[in-house]
């Protein structure tokens, strides 16, 4: 049996296979059957500060519809106070104490206050460490991108002082360089980058002419982007490195350990192969690693960087020739039957 361990931000994990956040949180017997299979630590479904304050505006809207309905009845509801974050926390702790692997909570908030506030609470629960997730959608044409970079650092910087959890930075990959930007929170203090978050974008009803955000499963080989910037990041960064997005199967994996990865999240995988699959895929993993003759994941992690290959450019835009050389191939290929 090799030794699948890593390490994720100074957390000692037993294999490389995270539960990325989601809803399954929510499914005491998904998270049991998860723990059987192997699963190494699970991040928590994300404390999102705008729904809690959409609920509450809802909630006072809804407790205030009838106030006044005569002048001897001002009131036909007694006070009361909106859960906001509490039953978010409430819950978290709850798995906390019921599993037995690491568990990070996740964070989304808006205000440089309210993302030290939130993040304090969630370390009180007991979390192990805390993923942030950076992304903002600018509203203005005159916002510069530098200013919100700064914004972003500085947000890190402030949480990094507020608790002593490590702390992960979820990104996007939308940023004018995006491998200076990390560097940035590098040396704001973050403990690991995971790459990347899955935005949910709008989408058009053209029948009745609406709005709609489908939910929908990460693709196969979505992981590519991920993959690239491993290989970029991999002996460049004193941060962990973990990869997301449309990792299926164990290949999937060993491709982003080879290219320098220390630990991966999956969800979509779980939703469609069951939680039995991560044992699936920690099979497929042991047994490459015994056909290969590797001891451990440190034998072979970054194996396929850029720091650990002869040819620079296997992750720079000259590639990208030799790709479209055999695209008009392949094109030309099925064009002839």
């Amino acid at each position: 049996m090799a030794d699948l361990s890593t390490t994720y931000m100074g957390l000692k994990l037993k294999n490389p296979i995270i539960l990325g956040a989601s809803n399954l949180v929510s499914k005491p017997e998904v998270i049991e059957q998860l723990e059987e299979a192997g699963i190494a630590a699970i991040i928590y479904k994300s404390l999102f500060e705008e729904q809690i304050r959409l609920e509450t505006i809802q909630f006072e809207e809804e407790m205030h519809e009838y106030e006044e309905r005569n002048a001897e009845m001002t009131r036909i509801f007694p006070d009361l106070e909106h859960a906001g974050p509490k039953e978010h926390l409430m819950n978290v702790k709850r798995l906390k104490n019921k599993i037995k692997i690491p568990l990070i909570g996740s964070l989304n908030a808006l205000y440089e206050l309210t993302w030290i506030d939130y993040a304090k609470e969630l370390e009180q629960t007991g979390v192990d460490a805390l993923e942030i997730n950076l992304f903002a959608v600018p509203g203005y044409f005159e916002t510069e991108g530098q200013k919100i970079e700064e914004r972003q650092v500085q947000i890190v910087q402030s949480i990094k002082k507020a608790v002593k959890i490590p702390v992960g930075v979820k990104l996007s990959p939308f940023y004018t360089n995006t491998l200076n930007f990390i560097k940035k929170l590098d040396e704001a203090g973050a403990d690991g980058f995971v790459l990347f978050n899955r935005l949910f974008q709008p989408d058009i009803n053209i029948e009745d002419e609406s709005f709609y955000f489908p939910w929908e499963l990460s693709q196969p080989k979505d992981y590519q982007l991920a993959l690239r910037y491993a290989g970029l990041l991999y002996g460049n960064t004193d941060a962990s490195i973990c990869t997301s997005r449309g990792i299926y199967d164990h290949e999937d994996m060993i491709k982003l350990l080879l290219a320098g990865t220390d630990a991966i999240q999956i969800v979509s995988s779980v939703y469609k192969n069951q939680p039995s699959h991560v044992s699936t895929m920690l099979h497929g993993l042991n047994n490459w690693m015994n056909k290969k003759g590797y001891a451990g994941l440190n034998d072979f992690r970054g194996k396929l960087s850029r720091k650990n290959l002869k040819d620079p450019f296997t992750y720079q835009r000259a590639q990208y020739v030799d790709i479209l050389m055999k695209s008009e191939e392949v094109f030309k290929k099925y064009l002839m039957k």
